[in-house]
């Protein structure tokens, strides 16, 4: 699995670059060895530092840490999701028990920035979720009795209202959720790193080639070193299935967004200088948008089975030709050039919606598949596979384990075709959300 590092990300290029990177160059033991520096991974990190200060812990990741899909997303830290497919009883308790996994993300997250006073523009303003189609109404009235009947505060938005919060006429209806907070992925996720602990090891550009066991270890091979470990947590997500880590329980998506510059005084005060706000899509592959604290506009429009999972510059600029289409519909009053970077990034899915966690062999461990979730249930899941790899247990770990477990995929060619048909299907429903 290599993966490089690109300049393409705005919520990167807003951080100073980091300094004394190191990498695998030698063969080492360890304790517990941590594949991937994203939330999931960082956190798993410092927890497993916490239950054992005496052990050795080595932490790696094949570009820079925070650098994959920690730092692109769209700032999200959800209390709720809209396309679940919830519709019965029984569903409604399901999706409860993920609400609830949720709720605890949001809870590690929020510890966290208390410990260590975490500047991330953290903003409890919630989210919507929003349609330009009227049609779409009777689906956020359907979903509003679910929030209803499980205790979400929320409340149905017209065109007029939506106009005022959001500074365009775009949607028609939305629905607004007040639980789910906004804030900036690159800070946040920078502030972990920033506050490892000093006796672990981090090694960045280190792309792990293979893996085996061999009796009570694991022996990895890197492109300069190896390193045997007594247990090994997987954490990287949109990355499991390239690794052979639950092959046929995860499928990566790619991912592009776009993200202008700030937009000046005349442009904000044509837009009626609205506070910061957060767009999710009613229908699968439709736009999530933002106006950020610093009045920028991020969009996300484009999902697709791609390889090599980061895209090179020119076809970036196809997918930002598409986003800047979708400002365009927003915001006819803003620039045609006012896009200031386009990235990609992945995500990692499974059939059901459901997340990963588990201990695959004695010593072998996976947390991932978010699922588009990742920021809270990731930092949640990093610590909690930490404490299972412990041997341990804890409310939120049965809080997790009573989840729905995700299901079986074909193989490829057959998984491929299908979620492509899926995603053409989607991005035709949802081309006037684009």
């Amino acid at each position: 699995m290599i993966v490089k590092n690109d300049k393409n990300c705005s919520w990167i290029n807003d951080l100073a670059p980091r300094t004394n990177i190191k990498s695998i160059k030698s063969n080492e033991d360890c304790d517990y060895l941590v594949i991937g520096a994203g939330y999931t991974g960082l956190s798993a990190a410092k927890k497993l530092r916490e239950l054992h200060p005496n052990k050795k812990i080595i932490i790696a990741d094949a570009q820079l840490a925070g650098e994959g899909a920690s730092s692109r997303n769209s700032g999200y830290l959800v209390d709720t999701t809209l396309n679940d497919g919830f519709t019965s009883n029984k569903e409604l308790d399901n999706y409860k028990k993920k609400t609830d996994i949720y709720k605890l993300g949001i809870e590690a997250v929020k510890r966290f920035i208390k410990e260590y006073q975490v500047d991330c523009d953290w903003n409890e303003c919630g989210k919507y979720f929003a349609s330009s189609k009227s049609e779409d109404k009777k689906t956020l009235e359907n979903f509003s009795i679910t929030l209803s009947k499980l205790g979400f505060e929320h409340n149905l938005l017209s065109n007029k209202e939506l106009k005022e919060r959001l500074g365009t006429d775009f949607y028609n209806i939305a629905l607004h959720t007040k639980g789910g907070i906004l804030l900036h992925p690159g800070k946040l996720v920078r502030a972990m790193i920033d506050t490892l602990p000093e006796n672990i090891n981090l090694y960045e550009n280190s792309s792990l080639l293979n893996w085996e066991k061999n009796k009570d270890a694991v022996i990895c091979k890197f492109k300069n070193g190896s390193i045997k470990t007594r247990k090994i947590i997987f954490a990287t997500n949109g990355f499991m299935k390239s690794l052979g880590v639950k092959p046929n329980y995860n499928f990566p998506i790619t991912l592009t967004a776009s993200m202008t510059r700030s937009l000046s005084n005349e442009e904000f005060i044509s837009l009626g200088e609205p506070k910061e706000w957060g767009v999710l899509p009613v229908r699968p592959m439709g736009a999530t948008i933002r106006m950020t604290k610093d009045r920028r506009i991020l969009i996300r429009n484009t999902a697709e089975v791609y390889n090599p999972h980061i895209m090179n510059q020119s076809e970036l600029n196809k997918r930002s030709f598409i986003q800047k289409i979708g400002i365009k519909k927003r915001f006819p009053q803003l620039p045609d050039d006012i896009i200031q970077f386009s990235w990609s990034g992945i995500v990692s899915r499974t059939r059901n919606s459901s997340q990963i966690f588990e201990k695959i062999d004695d010593n072998v461990f996976v947390a991932g598949c978010y699922n588009g979730s990742g920021i809270g249930v990731g930092t949640l899941f990093g610590e909690q596979i930490a404490i299972k790899a412990s041997n341990e247990n804890t409310k939120e770990i049965e809080t997790i384990e009573a989840r729905n477990k995700p299901t079986w995929l074909p193989p490829d060619p057959i998984l491929s075709l299908g979620v492509r048909t899926r995603l053409i299907y989607e991005r035709f429903r949802a081309k006037s959300e684009i």
